[in-house]
C-alpha cells in the first residue's frame, strides 16, 4: 500500500489525482502532517509526500531503521515538477515509484542512486537474495574496476560489466559457502525439495528433514524455490506450514504424472497410499534437473516424512521485442525495459544502431546484416538455452513479418519466451493517413521470396472480393517491380478508380513522406521497399485530404 500525505491545496490536488488513478494501491492520510507521516511510515510499504524534501527528511529521520525494511519514500514538490526518490530507492522501490508518479503527474523523476544514474543494474534489485560486500562490489562496478562474475549456477542476469578475473567478484551459487571479503554471493532459486508426508506429519519433522537435507548436502536454504509434492498432499498441514516458515510456495502434481517419472528409489507404500511409487523424488524431478539429495526419511520413529532435493538449472529468457516503425518515442516503455534487462542482444545491424544507446553497459551485441533472419533466430534461441537473458529485436511489431515467427519455430519449452508488442508499419502509416483502418482490414506482403506468388495472388483476390481495406507490405523493389501493379489491378476489378490510396514512406522517421491518391492515379514506380501502401474499401473516403473508412456505428434492430 502507498500512503499519500499532503499539506497544501496544490499538494492535495495532486494527491487526489494519484489516489483516483490508483484506488487499489493508495491510502490517503489526513490530519496533522507529522502524525500522518508517522502513521503511513508504520503502515505502508511506500509513501508519496507532497511536501518539501527538507520537511520530509526531518519527519522521517527518527523513524528510519534498516534499508531492507524501511518503506520507499517519494517527495513531489509544490509545483508538481519533480518526483524525488528520497529513501529506499532499491529496497523500498522508491526509484521505480518516482518514475511511475512522474509519468502520471507529468513530473520529472529524480533518482540519485548511483547505479541507476549510470545505467547499471543494482545488485540488490535483481530479485535474488544476496550476501557479502554489496556496497564494495557495487562501488567497484561504478568505478570501472575489474569485477569477476562466476556463475556456478547459470542464471539469466541483466548485463553486468564484469571481467574474467578481478579484485572483486560476484558469484552466483546455491552452495552453502561464505562470501569473501570483496565478494557478493547471489542466491538463485535453483533448488526444489520434493516432500512426501504421512497424514498428520508434524511441521517440525518436515522442516527439520528439509533443512537437514540442504545442510548435509552443503546447499543454501536461500536458494530453495519451492516444496513439491503430490496433489493429494496439497493441504497437508505439516507441509503447508513448513513451506510458510521457509518462505516458499507448495507446488503439487497429479499422481499419474509423478508415476511416469523415473526415480532411483521407488516404493510400494506411496503407490498404495496416493497412486505413485514416488512422491519426494518424482515431485522434485518432474520438471527436470539434477538429483542432489536422493530420497531420505525423517529421523523420527516411525518416520512420517520423506525428502529429496533437485537442482533445476536457470531457464534462459528470450524476449522478442518490437521496436516500432522507427521514431524513438514509439519505442514502448516495455520494449525499453526488456532492452535494459537483456544481457545479450540479437538483431539486424541497422536496428541495433537505432537503440544502442538504450542498452546497459556490458550488454553483448550479436548483429548481422539483411538476409540473415533465420540465423539470428537460431542464435537468439541458442543464447537463451545457455541460460542468458536475450532480446531479439525487430522493427514494427516483432510478430508481424518480423523475427517472432522464425524464433518461436526454433524455440522449445526449455526456455521462457516473452513477446513485446510494437507499433506496426500499418498502424504508423494509418495514423499518418487519417483513419483508413477504421473497419475490417488485412495486411498482405507482396514479397514472393518466402511465399509463392500464386498464393499471394489468391489472398489479394480474396481481400478484393471481401471488400477489405488492404495494407501492402514490401510492395516493390528493384528486383520485384511487377507485383504491385498486378495486385492493384486485382483490386481495381472490385473497386472504383477513385478509391483512396495512401502511400507512406519511412513512417515516423525524419524523412517521412505521405500522400493520398487514388487507385487509378497511383504510379507504382513511386513506391519502394520503405513504403507502405494502403488501399481503401468501397466505403473509404478522402475527407479534407485524409483517408477515412467509416466504422458504421449504428444500432441494429434485433430480429423478432
Amino acid at each position: 500500500m502507498i500512503g499519500l500525505i499532503s499539506a497544501t491545496a496544490a499538494g492535495t490536488a495532486a494527491r487526489d489525482r494519484l489516489a483516483a488513478a490508483w484506488p487499489d494501491r493508495t491510502r490517503v492520510y489526513e490530519g496533522p502532517v507529522g502524525e500522518a507521516v508517522r502513521a503511513a511510515f508504520a503502515e505502508c510499504e511506500q509513501l508519496v509526500c507532497f511536501l518539501a524534501t527538507g520537511a520530509v527528511v526531518r519527519l522521517i529521520a527518527p523513524l528510519l531503521g534498516e534499508k531492507t525494511s524501511d518503506p520507499g519514500v517519494v517527495c513531489v514538490d509544490e509545483g508538481g515538477r519533480f518526483a524525488v526518490s528520497l529513501v529506499g530507492g532499491h529496497g523500498g522501490g522508491a526509484n521505480g515509484l518516482a518514475r511511475e508518479v512522474g509519468a502520471l503527474l507529468g513530473a520529472e523523476p529524480v533518482v540519485t542512486t548511483a547505479t541507476d544514474a549510470v545505467g547499471l543494474p543494482g545488485l540488490d534489485t535483481l530479485g535474488l537474495p544476496y550476501e557479502g560486500a554489496l556496497a564494495a562490489v557495487s562501488r567497484a562496478l561504478l568505478d570501472g574496476e575489474s569485477v569477476a562474475l562466476e556463475a556456478e549456477v547459470p542464471w539469466p542476469l541483466p548485463p553486468l560489466p564484469t571481467a574474467a578475473d578481478g579484485a572483486y567478484s560476484i558469484r552466483v551459487t546455491d552452495r552453502a559457502v561464505e562470501p569473501g571479503e570483496r565478494e557478493v554471493l547471489l542466491r538463485p532459486p535453483s533448488l526444489v525439495a520434493g516432500v512426501g508426508a504421512s497424514k498428520g506429519a508434524p511441521v517440525e519433522e518436515v522442516l527439520e528433514l528439509v533443512e537437514g537435507a540442504l545442510r548435509d548436502a552443503g546447499l543454501c536454504a536461500l536458494s530453495l524455490a519451492e516444496l513439491a509434492t503430490v496433489d493429494a498432499k496439497a493441504g497437508e498441514p505439516g507441509i503447508v506450514e513448513a513451506a510458510r516458515r521457509l518462505g516458499v510456495p507448495v507446488v503439487t502434481y497429479p499422481a499419474d504424472e509423478l508415476a511416469r517419472v523415473e526415480v532411483p528409489n521407488p516404493s510400494d507404500a506411496p503407490l498404495a497410499a496416493v497412486g505413485t511409487p514416488s512422491v519426494a523424488e518424482a515431485a522434485a524431478l518432474v520438471r527436470g534437473g539434477e538429483l542432489l539429495v536422493p530420497k531420505r526419511k525423517s529421523a523420527a520413529s516411525p518416520a512420517m516424512a520423506t525428502c529429496a532435493v533437485v537442482r533445476r538449472p536457470g531457464r534462459g529468457r528470450l524476449a522478442v521485442v518490437g521496436l516500432g516503425p522507427g521514431a524513438r518515442d514509439l519505442v514502448t516503455p516495455r520494449a525499453r525495459d526488456e532492452l535494459r534487462r537483456a544481457s545479450v542482444l540479437v538483431g539486424l545491424d541497422q536496428y541495433v544502431d537505432q537503440i544502442r544507446d538504450l542498452l546497459r553497459p556490458g550488454t553483448r551485441v550479436l548483429e548481422s546484416g539483411l538476409g540473415a533472419e533465420e540465423e539470428r533466430a537460431r542464435t537468439a534461441v541458442a543464447e537463451a538455452r545457455k541460460g542468458h537473458a536475450v532480446a531479439l529485436i525487430g522493427s514494427g511489431d516483432a510478430g508481424v513479418y518480423a523475427m517472432a515467427s522464425p524464433a518461436l519455430a526454433e524455440a522449445s519449452d526449455d526456455i521462457d519466451v516473452v513477446g513485446v508488442p510494437g507499433v506496426t508499419a500499418a498502424l504508423a502509416a494509418g495514423a499518418i493517413l487519417g483513419a483508413p483502418l477504421g473497419h475490417d482490414h488485412v495486411s498482405i506482403s507482396l514479397s514472393d521470396l518466402h511465399t509463392p506468388w500464386e498464393v499471394i495472388e489468391r489472398r489479394v483476390m480474396a481481400a478484393a472480393e471481401s471488400d477489405l481495406v488492404v495494407t501492402f507490405y514490401n510492395p516493390r523493389s528493384r528486383g520485384r517491380d511487377w507485383q504491385l501493379p498486378k495486385a492493384l489491378s486485382i483490386l481495381a476489378g472490385h473497386r472504383a478508380p477513385g478509391t483512396p490510396v495512401g502511400v507512406v514512406r519511412n513512417a515516423s522517421r525524419p524523412d517521412e513522406s505521405s500522400r493520398v491518391t487514388t487507385l487509378a492515379a497511383l504510379d507504382p514506380a513511386t513506391v519502394d521497399m520503405m513504403t507502405v501502401v494502403t488501399v481503401g474499401n468501397t466505403a473509404t473516403r478522402d475527407i479534407a485530404g485524409r483517408m477515412v473508412t467509416p466504422r458504421g456505428y449504428r444500432w441494429q434492430e434485433e430480429p423478432k
